[in-house]
């Protein structure tokens, strides 16, 4: 009984990985264009653009703002057609990704708002286009925080992921409610949240250790 409830652990961990992981990234390269431009359509930037920027920060404010559970059921016709069904890991990565993009976009434009307007300034200066000031200034000038945002984004996957659990979404939030919660196995319940607590804490070191190495190499 013990080894099978070991393999059901280490699977529900493995969908887990697998869920935030995916979707972590999936958000990124959607998010971070995203991001990009919400700082330069922004007033005084390289490629003003008010109207445009407005039109992005209200879509962006109204993704932020549908609570994550009721975003998981509103948008199940989508994921069937994205995946051809709305039930397990696999659709629950879709969700979780639609969620994660406008999150991942507001912490990318909060990392290129710390760049120094004077390095801007010194491209403009210099003749580069705005395609190399994004490329060549403010990513790489903003790679620690955007390392440090990439550990918080799949930390907050991690959280959704055990709500997508509630509705057959898989991963350790699955395990939690079937074995921990209806069950009453209060000692699956409690192996749940340490593994979640690790894989958290696992992220954040992780984020950390990049940012500092990223730091140190400029």
């Amino acid at each position: 009984m013990e080894r099978m409830m070991t393999s059901v652990l280490w699977q529900a961990l493995l969908e887990t990985l697998y869920m935030t992981g995916v979707a972590t990234v999936l958000a990124h390269v959607a998010g971070v264009p995203l991001g990009v431009l919400l700082v330069v359509t922004d007033r005084g930037h390289v490629l003003e653009q008010r109207a445009l920027h407005e039109v992005l920060a209200g879509v962006v404010n109204v993704g932020r703002s549908i609570p994550f559970i009721i975003l998981l059921v509103a948008i199940i016709p989508f994921t069937r057609w994205v995946v051809g069904t709305s039930i397990g890991t696999t659709a629950a990565m879709v969700p979780l990704t639609v969620a994660a993009i406008p999150f991942v976009a507001r912490l990318v434009e909060a990392a290129l708002r710390e760049v120094d307007p004077g390095v801007v300034e010194a491209a403009q200066a210099m003749g580069a286009t705005p395609w190399q000031i994004v490329t060549r200034v403010l990513l790489p000038e903003a790679l620690p925080g955007l390392a440090l945002g990439a550990a918080i984004t799949a930390i907050s996957v991690v959280g959704y992921s055990a709500m997508a659990g509630a509705v057959g979404g898989g991963g350790l939030g699955d395990l939690a409610v079937r074995y921990g919660y209806q069950r009453f196995r209060t000692d699956i319940m409690a192996q749940t949240v340490i593994l979640l607590v690790v894989l958290v804490q696992g992220m954040q070191a992780l984020g950390d250790a990049a940012a500092r190495r990223i730091g140190r190499r400029r």
